[in-house]
């Protein structure tokens, strides 16, 4: 048995340059929600020195001097073109073989006859072909060393996006030129204290004995240790239904209109009993958060959150929503200029699970009611798009100037977002 990871090169910008190949060889960045933030870099734009997270008003001289690409997030189309690539996985190694690991990467098992490097070069070839996304692919016989190969493939150009650990040689070779903040398990946040054992690369790693790395790294260390000297001890890297969710957003300057706020925080909660519902799960604690501009040492300064406890665990959007308003109305202030706001869902459990409480405001009957709803507005919105129906509670005004009605995502800021090409017919390529 061995294992493959095969990772989207720079998937946002590659998402991008499918359907915009003028952007090849340019150094392109893409931004955060509300153009805050650089989230994903080319491999042009990381060799002019723009680092991950530097907001952009930081490089805007940087980016006019070198001709640097700006683009909006569009996670519609990224998730589109994620689908795409995963399902041609899927279609190559069979049923149950694929584990997505994130929008941009995917764990395969596979058993082949064959050359693993003929397999390997001829998927990466399918896909670029038939998606356009450029991918590399690692392997070998435990899913850590795997990642240590995908980082290789990708990082060198001689092994042209295939990168195979398949022997004691080439295990040791590779660990030795692995940095430590590159293990996956590791990563940049056990750097330090690898650092201050003198552990430099994974084969410093690997050199430890199981009991010290148990003593300083837990069992999680000891499973890494494991896989690094080629035994596999990961079962799964599916985690399972989500015990929190978040949904929080900066907003594109300041707010302090409470009727404005309230509206977010409905679409917040909305959407976080979204996500709860599609896990078949219910929740039973809402916290909402609001922050002013920590950057703004001139305005005065107010950081609040409280958390409401349901009486019965919930997953219907009413449910939430109302929660949610009850604890943001009990947490504002006026006079505050905030910058940031969330709702966090906690207390999750499956929906199979529920107790009724006997002090709660609800019937049964209005309980089953709303989640009805709830699910009728999940159909309507998945076959007509997010946010086509939703509550009164989350409705926003009417815009100024062309009295059009706004929607949740019109009041996100991409002033540099493409179309999305691939699932909106008014948004089509055109051909010339």
């Amino acid at each position: 048995m061995m294992y493959a990871v095969v990772d989207c090169d720079n998937c946002f910008v590659s998402c991008e340059r499918v359907f915009q190949p003028e952007l090849l060889g340019k150094p392109v960045v893409v931004l955060s929600n509300n153009d805050g933030c650089v989230v994903a870099r080319s491999n042009e734009a990381k060799a002019l020195g723009i680092k991950m997270g530097v907001p952009i008003y930081q490089i805007k001289d940087l980016c006019t001097q070198h001709d640097v690409q700006i683009r909006s997030s569009n996670y519609i189309l990224y998730a589109d073109m994620s689908n795409r690539v995963m399902s041609i996985l899927r279609d190559e190694v069979g049923p149950g073989r694929l584990e997505q690991y994130s929008i941009d990467e995917a764990f395969l098992s596979i058993e082949l006859a064959f050359d693993y490097r003929q397999w390997g070069e001829a998927l990466v070839k399918k896909i670029g072909m038939w998606t356009g996304m450029p991918v590399s692919i690692g392997m070998a016989p435990t899913r850590t060393l795997a990642k240590a190969a995908v980082w290789f493939a990708k990082k060198w150009k001689g092994y042209n996006k295939v990168c195979i650990i398949e022997n004691e040689e080439q295990r040791e070779k590779a660990l030795k030129s692995l940095p430590i903040e590159e293990v996956w398990g590791i990563g940049w946040r056990g750097k330090s204290k690898c650092d201050y054992y003198g552990i430099k690369n994974g084969f410093d790693f690997t050199e430890k004995s199981e009991s010290w790395v148990r003593k300083l790294f837990t069992i999680t260390g000891v499973r890494t240790w494991r896989e690094l000297k080629g035994q596999s001890s990961i079962e799964s890297v599916l985690t399972g239904d989500k015990q929190t969710i978040c949904t929080s957003r900066s907003f594109d300057g300041m707010e302090q209109d409470k009727g404005k706020l309230e509206m977010y925080i409905s679409n917040y909660a909305a959407h976080c009993a979204q996500k709860v519902r599609a896990q078949k799960s219910v929740c039973s604690m809402v916290t909402v958060f609001l922050q002013t501009n920590h950057f703004r040492e001139d305005l005065p300064q107010h950081d609040a959150g409280l958390t409401v406890t349901l009486l019965t665990p919930a997953s219907s959007t009413n449910e939430i929503v109302k929660a949610a308003l009850r604890a943001f109305r009990a947490c504002y202030k006026a006079g505050f200029q905030y910058k940031r706001a969330g709702v966090i869902v906690s207390g999750i459990t499956k929906s199979t699970s529920i107790q009724q409480n006997l002090f709660d405001e609800l019937t049964p009957e209005q309980r089953q009611k709303f989640n009805k709803l709830s699910e009728v507005m999940d159909t309507i919105n998945r076959k007509m798009g997010n946010d086509t129906m939703i509550l009164g509670a989350q409705q926003f005004p009417k815009d100024e100037k062309t009295g059009e009605q706004l929607n949740f995502r019109d009041l996100i800021k991409h002033d540099h977002r493409s179309k999305c090409y691939t699932t909106d017919i008014n948004e089509l390529i055109e051909v010339k």
